[in-house]
């Protein structure tokens, strides 16, 4: 059996095989999948309606989280 999630472009196509019948196994899969991807998280945003300016500062700040963190992992490389 295989789980297909397709959207409406075919770019988005995600697949989770169940093997020996481990349903529990193959959620599992999708589930850490769909983190990865961020859907939860774009599911979550788009319960409720964020004004524009909301949205830049949200973006805003989370590009700065990502340069501070990118930041730290090359000073830490480097060490």
């Amino acid at each position: 059996m295989i789980v297909d999630l397709s959207q409406k472009d075919d770019e988005n196509h995600m697949q989770v095989s169940v093997r020996d019948n481990n349903v529990d196994q193959a959620l599992r899969a999708l589930k850490k999948k769909l983190q990865r991807e961020g859907v939860f998280r774009e599911m979550k945003l788009k319960e409720q309606f964020e004004k524009p300016s909301e949205k830049k500062a949200r973006e805003k700040a989370e590009a700065i989280r990502r340069a501070r963190k990118l930041a730290r992992k090359k000073l830490e490389r480097e060490a």
